[in-house]
């Protein structure tokens, strides 16, 4: 298959263009590289020992994206790009309703014209809002609490009525992407001061934060923080790669939860950093962030009886391969 993946340069969609090409796809990447490095993508090559083209695009460059569908056709696309931070929307929500929401509209346009009707969407479990159970289903009610999660959720919406009549999408709703590729060459590597756990935890070992800042140790949990569900980045990109090849078993669109079904409160992800280094890093303990819940674990088992995947790593696994890609690069791709 011919596939196109927006965003492909950075943290999710680097590993799963790896995945892409380790199962025989020809690979075209869209990245206007906003907040990812294009060393990432001499690393993939360097992994697969396979070549790929690659445009510096923006999604929201029309006459750009029309230029690259053309030259390559291709059949299916994996759309990554988009911001993805929950307090940069709160703070510039027009920031992320034009990229995330006009991009896809943009790609969806271009797609249209250039016969390509299939297309597996990177959305997130943030579009659940304040879990009402867990583990969360697909069927649990959709109300975001900031504009990351509405810009993912309109999209969600968009891509519902998009679909049928041949066009067919598959939205995949992540829970916490941690982890590194097993080599060490690529992972996860902001452009800018990081916000998830693990990226934050790597910075405090390396000196460059003082300290971890947790945000919230009142929450009704075993321990007081926040419980998340931490999926092994290599399980998520393999999810792609599932859904790619299912699209003959649905008939327009399906929404999958991509995650463990375990959950792991902030505390004991800290622990486990602090067994895997052989010392306790310091932390703080801040008031709650705006838009953050207590637990939020899924319930995958849709996603297996749907495209037969289901995760094959622990947390403590993935927090290992952090660990080997941060002390071989305690700089990012900047080494």
């Amino acid at each position: 298959m011919k596939v196109l993946v927006t965003g492909g340069a950075g943290y999710i969609g680097s590993h799963t263009c790896i995945e892409v090409l380790k199962n025989c796809h020809d690979l075209c990447i869209v990245d206007n590289l906003s907040n990812s490095k294009k060393d990432s993508l001499e690393r993939v090559k360097q992994i697969t020992n396979k070549e790929f083209s690659f445009h510096n695009v923006d999604i929201c460059d029309y006459s750009s994206l029309m230029n690259v569908f053309k030259t390559f056709k291709p059949e299916a696309v994996i759309h990554f790009a988009g911001h993805k931070s929950i307090n940069e929307s709160i703070n510039e929500p027009l920031k992320y309703y034009y990229n995330n929401v006009f991009g896809s509209i943009n790609l969806l346009k271009v797609m249209d014209s250039n016969d390509c009707f299939n297309i597996v969407f990177s959305s997130s479990a943030t579009v659940y809002g304040k879990p009402e159970y867990v583990p969360i289903d697909e069927l649990h009610r959709v109300q975001p609490e900031n504009p990351y999660g509405q810009s993912k959720l309109a999209v969600e919406n968009i891509l519902r009525d998009w679909s049928g009549k041949n066009k067919k999408s598959f939205i995949l709703r992540y829970f916490n992407p941690i982890g590194a590729h097993e080599s060490g060459l690529i992972g996860e590597c902001s452009n800018s001061v990081p916000n998830n756990l693990i990226p934050y935890i790597e910075e405090v070992i390396l000196g460059k934060q003082a300290a971890l800042r947790i945000f919230g140790n009142d929450y009704d949990t075993k321990d007081g923080t926040g419980v998340r569900d931490f999926i092994h980045v290599e399980d998520l990109a393999n999810s792609h790669v599932q859904a790619l090849e299912s699209f003959m078993k649905i008939t327009d669109y399906e929404v999958l939860n991509i995650g463990t079904g375990i959950g792991a409160s902030v505390l004991e992800i800290l622990d486990c950093y602090n067994n895997e280094i052989g010392y306790k890093l310091p932390f703080s303990i801040e008031s709650r962030r705006q838009g953050d819940v207590s637990v939020s674990i899924a319930n995958p088992s849709k996603a297996e009886n749907k495209i037969g995947w289901k995760a094959a790593f622990t947390y403590s696994d993935a927090i290992k391969s952090s660990r080997n890609w941060k002390t071989k690069n305690p700089n990012g791709y900047s080494n």
